[in-house]
């Protein structure tokens, strides 16, 4: 018997593809057929026993470019959606789920003229402008945040609040208490920010220590992402604090890291809030002062209004500043510990089941419906 095939259209980001990547693991544990369609950025991620397979279409994005840019993106996107229309008849799938990002446009336009089921996923507190173009064509929009801004009232009626997936080894964290911390014990920080944050935090994360009083400067141990160029600078930067930091530009075991630290300074993608929230850590977060929409800050207030965070505006965001931040948290560990217990309540560890739940009740009536039986979307 054929297995029922989901096709999931997601760009080349880690935003929308890690997303993307823990609902395709969770819809192949229930034995459904994956396919990827991405652009040229999207890299193929692994499933167990590699049941998945990965189609590019063309792709662009629109917002904020040119007139001539907006021209030739619009010439892509032509393109791609015949791609992904005869890639689409050809595969017949159940259900297209979109991930937002532009790079899934042709293929949910493209569903959407064929007259195949589409489900979208909102990662971000405000409705990203690609979703919201496709928005009209989508049966369901299931979402990562239980208020989300830039919805239509016509759309409304579609949205489910899921969570954010995320990948299996965030999940286990989920479980896990909270380390110990005493009053005078050692302060695990964790500093992370992806390309578009480890500049910015190498800059200003050292020199807010650096103000701190010797004592409380002596219990951190810090973990701190920063770019190949930076390295060398903020290594010496710490070692004149009499500090040794573990400094790289990638860390492979992220989680594990996650799962120590006592305080997290980062970003506020809605990866980065899901993973810290279900794990339940405290963080300081500064959103990407450039992120469209100001979708970033709306992330952050999010948790933030939830207890389980501090935001800092990135106008905002000086050594004077920061420092100013982490020494009452140093001074009362009692605190970073109601933090973390707020986000945690707040975290959704399931968001992958929830959202594969919504996905095989949008396919039409073949049986699927009952591998969402007694389990329920918000």
């Amino acid at each position: 018997m054929t297995r029922p095939l989901i096709v999931l259209a997601a760009g080349g980001t880690g935003g929308h593809m890690f997303p993307a990547a823990a609902l395709a693991d969770a819809l192949s544990r229930r034995g459904m057929a994956i396919a990827l369609v991405t652009d040229r950025r999207g890299q193929a991620f692994a499933l167990p026993g590699g049941d998945l397979t990965v189609h590019r279409v063309r792709a662009a994005a629109v917002a904020g470019a040119s007139f001539v840019a907006k021209v030739k993106a619009g010439v892509q996107l032509t393109i791609g959606t015949a791609q992904a229309w005869l890639l689409l008849r050809r595969l017949k799938p159940a259900v297209v789920v979109g991930f937002g990002g532009y790079a899934s446009v042709p293929t949910v336009v493209a569903a959407h003229r064929l007259g195949l089921p589409i489900a979208l996923h909102e990662q971000n507190a405000v409705l990203g402008r690609a979703n919201r173009l496709v928005a009209p064509m989508a049966r369901r929009i299931a979402t990562g945040f239980p208020e989300v801004e830039g919805v239509g009232n016509a759309d409304r009626a579609k949205l489910a609040v899921t969570g954010n997936p995320v990948r299996p080894d965030i999940v286990a964290l989920a479980g896990k208490p909270y380390p110990s911390l005493g009053a005078e014990g050692t302060l695990n920080l964790l500093v992370t920010g992806g390309s578009q944050g480890a500049s910015l935090f190498s800059r200003i994360v050292p020199d807010a220590v650096a103000y701190l009083p010797e004592g409380m400067r002596r219990r951190l141990r810090i973990v701190q992402q920063v770019r190949a160029e930076d390295f060398e600078a903020v290594r010496a930067r710490y070692a004149t604090l009499g500090l040794l930091a573990e400094l790289s530009p990638f860390f492979a075991d992220l989680p594990e890291r996650l799962s120590s630290a006592h305080l997290v300074i980062g970003r506020a993608g809605a990866s980065t809030i899901a993973e810290t929230a279900i794990a339940g850590r405290p963080a300081i977060l500064v959103p990407l002062a450039t992120a469209a929409d100001d979708h970033q800050t709306k992330n952050a207030r999010a948790l933030e209004n939830a207890g389980g965070a501090i935001v800092m505006p990135e106008s905002a965001f000086t050594a004077e500043a920061l420092a100013a931040r982490l020494q009452p948290l140093l001074a009362l560990p009692e605190k970073l510990r109601t933090m973390a217990a707020a986000g945690r309540n707040v975290g959704v560890a399931d968001a992958a089941e929830r959202l594969a739940d919504l996905v095989l009740a949008t396919a039409p009536a073949n049986g699927n419906e009952s591998a969402a039986a007694g389990r329920s979307v918000a």
